[in-house]
């Protein structure tokens, strides 16, 4: 009988850190995914890392998405959910289509943009939700908090729109998400608020966070929808399973190349690697808020403060909540508000990534490129994507077996497709009806006072 995994906290080994009390226990999965973050603002981990074998892998090749689905919730969640729940919720979760599009070779783009709000959040966000409903004490009232930087919270809103039980609040920087983003943000309602917030994304994930270590709201079951949770980074390893099962030959290593700004994808291809898929090299480009790409290159970590206002907007982030977790499997701890307590083994981890910063001229160049070149239309993120994998094969020499990310529909922003190309990317099924929505945010600074006083007078206690 195997044994259950647990998580810990990546600030556990914090001492006499001011304002920080480091949780040193363990808990169960649900208990990781109803509380968000732990105690002491640390990310919850899981202490130990399932195998699985070329044979578990390959028997997957030219099966559904579910079934890759299947055997990563299997392997972390088969000692507390039933293998027939399990199966219930990767059927709901994943009943669209996941294109693998040849580019040139043997390089591809994976497009994960296919789901209800057409954006790579939907893969995680659904079942998470779907994790959330199983788990969740019938007596009381989740409340989720969400900050945005982009596609995520429509995404998380949109998966558990009417689910019994759960409320969700969702804050987004004011003046940073794309006109559409914005309209799927306000207008999905039912059991899902829009909070616009006079600030960056930062300013909205630093609310989250302390309203999660605040006392005066412990009643209130709030949880995180973010990919601080890591109900949200468990179906992110899925991509990377099922892209090798239908590509890759038995054994063979891959690059994976993963536009990234909160980490949480990224990090998703990194457990996937440690589960045993042969990840010759996860690239992680940025756009212009570098402190990663300058992390690796240097030893010594800075955060970007403020955030870089970049075309890839949803990769708007200073200091990524995801480095915590990259810190800790490399032996190294950061805290929430990017103070580094001890580095990790920077030689290991440039032996498996890769990251550099891709500015705005040539995430535009790179679509217009894209386009002319091979006929891919490509959005901002996955153009980084794209452009990052371009560049580390630039500099390593080219790989037999390559796949880019695309994490949004290029509809999603048909202003900049229509200056590059002169063309209007079709919009997606999802996104057909977006007009005739209406709804508005409830508006906020970016003073935290202001934010309680919001979730006191608005957030349930009691399920209804």
């Amino acid at each position: 009988m195997s044994l259950r995994i647990l998580y810990y906290s990546t600030n556990r080994n914090l001492e006499n850190v001011k304002g920080i009390v480091p949780f040193k226990g363990y808990v169960s999965f649900k208990e990781a995914l109803l509380q968000g973050q732990a105690p002491d603002e640390g990310l919850f981990m899981p202490d130990r890392i399932p195998a699985l074998s070329q044979r578990h892998l390959m028997a997957l090749k030219g099966k559904p998405y579910m079934a890759s689905a299947m055997l990563i919730a299997k392997a972390f969640l088969a000692d507390e959910i039933p293998e027939r729940v399990l199966k219930n919720i990767a059927e709901d979760s994943y009943n669209y289509p996941v294109p693998l599009e040849n580019v040139t070779g043997r390089k591809y783009v994976m497009r994960l943009d296919q789901g209800p709000t057409a954006s790579f959040k939907d893969f995680a966000a659904r079942m998470m939700a779907r994790l959330m409903s199983h788990l969740r004490d019938p007596g009381k009232r989740l409340n989720v908090l969400v900050a945005t930087s982009g596609d995520t919270g429509s995404a998380v809103g949109e998966a558990f729109k009417g689910v019994e039980g759960i409320d969700v609040n969702i804050l987004y920087p004011a003046g940073e998400v794309s006109g559409i983003q914005k309209k799927q943000l306000d207008t999905i309602g039912d059991n899902v608020h829009a909070i616009s917030v006079d600030g960056k994304f930062d300013d909205c994930q630093n609310l989250v966070k302390q309203a999660f270590s605040d006392p005066a709201l412990v009643d209130f079951n709030l949880t995180s929808a973010n990919s601080i949770n890591f109900g949200r980074i468990l179906p992110q390893i899925v991509y990377y399973v099922y892209a090798y099962a239908q590509l890759a030959e038995e054994g063979e290593e891959i690059v994976f190349s993963v536009p990234s700004g909160n980490f949480g994808n990224a990090l998703g291809c990194e457990y996937a690697r440690r589960i045993g898929l042969p990840v010759k090299k996860l690239v992680m480009p940025t756009n212009e808020n570098d402190e990663f790409p300058r992390f690796l290159a240097t030893g010594v970590y800075e955060k970007v403060s403020p955030s870089k206002a970049c075309l890839s907007n949803a990769m708007n982030v200073g200091h990524p909540s995801n480095l915590a977790r990259f810190f800790d499997l490399y032996g190294g701890t950061v805290d929430r508000g990017g103070t580094v307590h001890k580095y990790p083994d920077i030689h290991e981890m440039r032996r498996y990534i890769f990251s550099v910063s891709i500015s705005d001229e040539e995430t535009k160049k790179t679509i217009k490129r894209a386009y002319d070149t091979y006929g891919i239309l490509l959005e901002p993120h996955g153009a980084v994507g794209w452009r990052g994998l371009q560049s580390y094969c630039e500099q390593f020499g080219d790989f037999p077996l390559c796949v880019s990310l695309e994490t949004a529909h290029p509809a999603k922003f048909p202003d900049e497709i229509k200056a590059l190309l002169n063309i209007t990317p079709d919009l997606p099924q999802s996104m057909k009806d977006i007009d005739q929505r209406r709804g508005a945010p409830f508006e906020l600074s970016g003073s935290y006072k202001e934010f309680r006083i919001y979730l006191r007078n608005h957030l349930k206690v009691r399920s209804q």
